[in-house]
């Protein structure tokens, strides 16, 4: 380098020490990152840690730490620090982590709590990862992509495809001349079968009259599905119900008077249902219960091979049930490793190998070709409630909406709070209802 001109030397100022050394440390970056490239010509991350939390069981715990494992191997310098627990006390802390402005970097979540974080910030947007195929959805229905969506967004991608369907003892329908449920049932073949059943005159093992069902009327998905059958739905947007008064009050006043008769459970028996065990057909109270494909494995296992996995009623031939995702995962706003937290989600969802540790412990998985290859290793009730789904999916059943607004938590909490008004003579059908959509109305508005 030649001399310069200038024969008095200069001592260089601080900026320019400054933007020599970060030329440097870029260039020494570049050298370092170029060394690391793995052989399928991406870039190894280097001594990156992300978190990854979720609600389940052991099985899924066990499952899910084998695949971000395999995914570790997959991407050295990446660390995942993972962490578990039951879906209540999983809940509580994820709130109390988004009030703080830190979810993990990449956390699973329910499908009532998406409006509530993407609204409050607290997730981050996948938009732009969909868009350059680090998180491939080709292989994933639209429709139902779209329930990871706030405001035309999408906040979060489906890592299971539930849907809802109808438990019951197929023993004790065929005692009582009730034929299997056809995916064309209606409500009022339902109410029949409950009557039937009821008049047989069977007692449970603590000498109880065993009825037709369990009361669904304090459940708000059973409503839902009501609603749906009718052409309406739970929400029109994220501020408004998509039912009246009138739409409830129906609702109620059809199991008010079913349960007053007899054909569907006690009172005090239904409100005793937190779990598969305390249902009224857990407890052989009943022949039948409203539930989801993911827990209906938890039926049979309790209470035999003579537990089948049937559709909800329809109105008119109009099924009001969809496909929903039993979870999803989203990635926190505020993450330092957007891009790896991405490939997490990526290889969870789409990597056939995580697919096969995987399994259905999140229900169907959303990739159409993890699923079909997995589905092959079923058995028993798994594999009843995967070819429910594939049937249903033939019979034709409405897109799924999207997100639910961040008051739903609270509806829905509301929604069997007022039933049970219903439940103990303290209010009528008409009366709950009212209660119900002014307190519903002023959450939406808040």
């Amino acid at each position: 380098m030649p001399e310069p001109r200038s024969s008095r030397r200069r001592h260089p100022n601080r900026r320019a020490v400054l933007a020599a050394t970060a030329a440097g440390l870029s260039t020494a970056l570049t050298a370092a990152l170029t060394s690391c490239s793995r052989a399928d010509g991406g870039t190894a991350s280097q001594g990156i840690t992300l978190t990854f939390s979720w609600w389940g069981n052991d099985d899924r715990a066990a499952r899910t730490q084998e695949a971000v494992r395999l995914f570790e191997k997959e991407h050295p310098g990446v660390t995942v620090r993972t962490s578990n627990a039951g879906y209540g006390s999983y809940l509580q802390k994820l709130a109390t982590q988004a009030a703080g402005g830190g979810i993990p970097d990449v956390a699973q979540i329910d499908y009532r709590q998406i409006s509530q974080y993407a609204g409050g910030g607290a997730l981050g947007r996948l938009d732009p990862y969909l868009g350059n195929g680090t998180i491939r959805t080709s292989e994933m229905d639209a429709d139902f992509l779209r329930t990871g969506t706030y405001e035309g967004r999408q906040y979060a991608v489906p890592m299971g495809r539930g849907i809802t369907g109808y438990a019951y003892d197929s023993a004790l329908y065929d005692k009582a001349g009730v034929p299997a449920p056809q995916p064309s049932w209606t409500w009022q073949d339902w109410a029949a079968a409950n009557r039937k059943i009821a008049a047989l005159g069977l007692k449970s093992p603590d000498g109880r009259p065993v009825t037709g069902a369990n009361d669904g009327g304090g459940n708000e998905d059973v409503f839902e599905n009501w609603l749906r059958s009718r052409g309406k739905q739970l929400y029109d947007g994220q501020t408004r119900l998509g039912f009246s008064e009138d739409d409830l009050t129906a609702f109620w006043t059809f199991f008010d008077g079913l349960r007053r008769e007899g054909s569907v459970a006690a009172a005090e028996d239904t409100v005793q249902a937190n779990s598969t065990e305390t249902t009224p057909i857990g407890r052989r109270l009943s022949a039948a219960d409203f539930t989801w494909d993911a827990p209906f494995p938890g039926y049979t296992t309790l209470l035999g091979d003579s537990v089948r996995f049937a559709p909800t009623p329809t109105t008119g031939g109009r099924q009001g049930s969809y496909f929903k995702p039993s979870m999803l995962l989203s990635i926190g706003a505020h993450t330092q490793h957007p891009k790896e937290a991405a490939e997490l989600v990526d290889f969870l969802l789409n990597d056939l190998r995580a697919g096969d540790i995987l399994g259905f412990t999140r229900s169907t998985p959303p990739n159409r070709l993890v699923a079909a290859r997995v589905a092959k290793t079923l058995t028993g009730p798994e594999r009843e409630t995967y070819a429910y789904a594939r049937r249903m999916e033939k019979y034709g059943l409405d897109a799924p909406p999207t997100a639910p607004p961040s008051g739903d938590v609270a509806i829905n909490r509301a929604f069997n709070r007022t039933y049970q008004r219903v439940l103990f003579g303290l209010a009528t059908p008409r009366e709950a209802a009212s209660e119900l959509v002014n307190e519903a109305n002023r959450e939406l508005r808040s």
